[in-house]
């Protein structure tokens, strides 16, 4: 058994800076696994490709003998699952592709990996770690937080399909013992963050001049995770986390829709001024809204940071105004993006 993890999704938004902060603040290998659809970019892998602890392979997760192999050669000591589909409008228009990845997917790794630590007895050696979201809580109203024992009220068929694969990791850990670990965690930002999602969009509409859209009366209210705060987060799980256990992962940076945009569209008048001198926001337009839009997310972490000792190191200004500058910076990454 080596000291080797494998990645899922590992050219998509977070599993790139999970790679990122393995790579460069730890000593583990790293197998990226990615079947590379429109949001998986290995351009955001770019400062790791030629590191010798990296390795990537252009595989489905629901590719049962391709997978299977992978476990048999390279023997990881944990598994990282963060293959998704992930856009709720996406999972409303078409709806197959997430119970594909999501649920069958994840099916597939669970059953991949538990032929190979019983094969190898390895239940004290392993963990199976399978990232996942707070929209598998549903709605909360204007008060009240998620947490580990929150039930389930799935509301999208993107959420529908990540609450059924977190059923599948624990019905894998409790009938078969495989050595599971869950993470839900509440909306993550930050570089390589592909464009069609809320604050990429709002950054790369505002720079071409075009309308900024906004559902609904803009009110609806995330909580945002700095992405780097987030893999240091999964780091931590993976050396200090408990088998069996779920760990909920927040930013505390409560945030309505309509603040976010407002906020990014200041720091770009600061940043970026208009030629004719006008602010940004003036380019929001409400548009109707999403259906079955939740309104409100929002993590209680403290069982993390209690008993991991995880702290976020941004809070929504910093991580926004470093973001806000990556993207000024980085429009040639914006432009490899396959956007349909």
């Amino acid at each position: 058994m080596n000291n080797l993890i494998f990645v899922t999704g590992g050219a998509g938004f977070i599993g790139s800076a999970l790679i990122r902060e393995i790579i460069k603040n730890h000593n583990y290998e790293v197998i990226n696994i990615d079947k590379l659809t429109y949001a998986g970019n290995l351009q955001s892998l770019k400062e790791v490709e030629q590191n010798s602890r990296y390795k990537f392979f252009q595989y489905d997760i629901a590719d049962k003998q391709n997978i299977r192999e992978l476990f048999l050669k390279y023997q990881p000591c944990a598994i990282f699952n963060l293959a998704a589909e992930s856009h709720v409008d996406r999972s409303i228009m078409a709806a197959h592709e997430f119970i594909q990845t999501n649920i069958v997917g994840t099916f597939t790794l669970l059953e991949c990996a538990r032929e190979y630590v019983e094969s190898l007895n390895l239940h004290n050696k392993f963990k199976f770690i399978h990232i996942s979201t707070d929209e598998v809580y549903g709605s909360l109203g204007e008060s009240g937080y998620f947490n580990e024992n929150t039930a389930y009220d799935p509301r999208s068929p993107y959420s529908s399909s990540k609450a059924s694969s977190d059923l599948l990791v624990k019905a894998w850990y409790h009938t078969y013992k495989l050595p599971t670990i869950i993470t839900n965690c509440t909306n993550n930002y930050g570089p390589y963050h592909f464009p069609e999602k809320l604050i990429p969009l709002t950054i790369n509409c505002a720079l071409k001049s075009k309308k900024i859209p906004l559902y609904g009366s803009g009110k609806n209210i995330r909580d945002w995770l700095f992405v780097e705060d987030h893999a240091r987060a999964l780091v931590l799980v993976l050396n200090k986390g408990q088998v069996g256990q779920s760990y909920c992962i927040g930013g505390q940076n409560e945030k309505t829709n309509l603040q976010v945009v407002t906020t990014i569209c200041n720091i770009l008048d600061e940043l970026n001024p208009r030629v004719d001198g006008t602010s940004y926001s003036s380019l929001i337009e409400y548009v109707t809204d999403r259906k079955g839009h939740d309104f409100r997310y929002a993590i209680d972490a403290s069982k993390i940071i209690q008993q991991l000792g995880w702290q976020p190191q941004f809070n929504f200004n910093s991580g926004i105004t470093a973001t806000v500058k990556w993207y000024l910076a980085n429009q040639d990454w914006v432009d490899s993006c396959h956007i349909n």
